[in-house]
């Protein structure tokens, strides 16, 4: 089970950041945080979420990227001390995901990066530091923590309760307050991230870079939740929120939350037109006016991807080398917005299973499913349930735990 899936970053093309003179900021223990290591991951945070690369914008938000530094010292100096440490594969994954996500090769990144002026290690570092941190939480602590049958039954009746009342599609930023003389800080800099983001900037990619909760893995995204899943005050808030509204800052006892609503539904609604699939489809071309001996050898043809493709993979290989030209990969359609007979097929497949040969637009298609994700029931199994429940208390120890090392440390500030 994954704590913390990874991290996802947007980028945004804009011109190099000035080089600065190398000195060092801080002390970490036996690390140290320097002037370009502050300047490296405020210009990828600038490129990430679109805010303006601009001096007062860098002043505005130095302090807190400070802060992620150490943090990130913090978590892989303990991970050195536990023998917790990730591959390189792991690391090169995850940068490939980014790459992916922004529409590029990884070399494509790279040079990006290059000419962007971000060191590429920032990236990496900001990589290696979040998927460490993930697994030494895990390593050390998962087996403590408990979720009793009893709290999973209670979680599943409340949301039964809400069956019926509308639920909502939500995004957070989590900022922690871990001491009370933070307050002012951490509200200054929340009311900075909403003017940012109503000015532009990408909720999703300030989420991956600020917010301290797992859900900053996923941009922020929450999914649906009822209307009295957290309790006061922020179910309260989301109440009050319209579709594609932010919230202002919801103090908490832990930190202050911001929320984006991104829809609201009423259970019930949604029906199997809102099953959403990735396809591949394999079209042989075959004009109308073929003779039965071509008509023959392209369903036969037909017959074999059918009968022998395993993979999306390979499905996707055989479409660009014979039959590009009719050919498709989908990565995401609503079965609803697919013509009635091949809506048929697809809702008749299970991931990873090829369709018979079937007439299709200009000859005789095979269609595999790669990815399916059905309408959300109205109420979550309890699987589901008890991996919500955990991985909140994850995170509660998480921070816990980091609180612990920063209290712990030697620390010294030198800009």
């Amino acid at each position: 089970m994954k704590w913390l899936l990874g991290l996802g970053i947007l980028l945004v093309l804009a011109a190099p950041a000035q080089a600065q003179e190398t000195r060092i900021l801080a002390v970490v223990n036996n690390d140290i945080i320097t002037v370009d290591d502050v300047d490296a991951r405020l210009s990828l945070i600038m490129r990430s979420s679109g805010i303006p690369d601009t001096p007062q914008n860098r002043q505005q938000l130095s302090a807190r990227v400070m802060r992620t530094l150490i943090d990130e010292k913090l978590e892989m100096q303990e991970a050195k001390r536990y023998k917790v440490s990730v591959g390189q594969d792991e690391i090169d994954r995850q940068f490939a995901n980014i790459a992916a996500a922004n529409n590029m090769k990884k070399d494509t990144l790279d040079e990006y990066l290059k000419a962007a002026g971000i060191p590429r290690r920032s990236l990496v570092d900001q990589i290696t530091a979040s998927l460490t941190w993930a697994k030494m939480v895990e390593s050390r602590y998962a087996s403590d923590v408990s979720v009793s049958d009893a709290e999973v039954k209670d979680a599943i009746a409340r949301m039964k309760a809400d069956l019926g009342k509308p639920q909502s599609h939500v995004a957070e930023i989590f900022l922690a307050v871990d001491n009370p003389t933070q307050d002012a800080e951490v509200k200054a800099l929340a009311d900075r991230l909403i003017d940012q983001i109503r000015s532009g900037a990408s909720f999703a990619a300030l989420a991956q870079q600020f917010s301290q909760s797992p859900s900053a893995a996923t941009s922020g995204d929450i999914g649906w939740v009822t209307p009295s899943q957290f309790g006061p005050p922020l179910d309260d808030a989301i109440a009050k929120m319209n579709p594609k509204e932010i919230s202002y800052p919801i103090r908490t006892s832990a930190g202050y939350y911001i929320f984006l609503l991104i829809e609201r539904q009423t259970p019930g609604q949604r029906s199997a037109d809102d099953t959403r699939f990735s396809l591949v489809e394999v079209v042989f071309a075959l004009p109308a006016s073929a003779p039965a001996a071509e008509q023959q050898r392209v369903t036969e043809q037909a017959q074999q991807v059918s009968a022998n493709t395993k993979s999306c993979g390979e499905m996707a290989k055989i479409a660009r080398e014979q039959a590009p030209q009719l050919s498709s990969e989908t990565p995401d359609v609503r079965a609803g917005d697919l013509p009635a007979d091949q809506r048929q097929i697809v809702m008749g497949l299970k991931v990873g299973e090829t369709s018979k040969p079937v007439p299709a637009r200009g000859g005789i298609g095979v269609i595999m499913v790669c990815e399916r994700s059905d309408p959300s029931s109205a109420v979550p199994d309890n699987d589901q349930v008890y991996d919500q429940i955990l991985h909140q208390r994850l995170d509660q120890v998480a921070r816990r735990y980091l609180r612990d090392l920063r209290r712990s440390a030697y620390l010294e500030i030198r800009g």
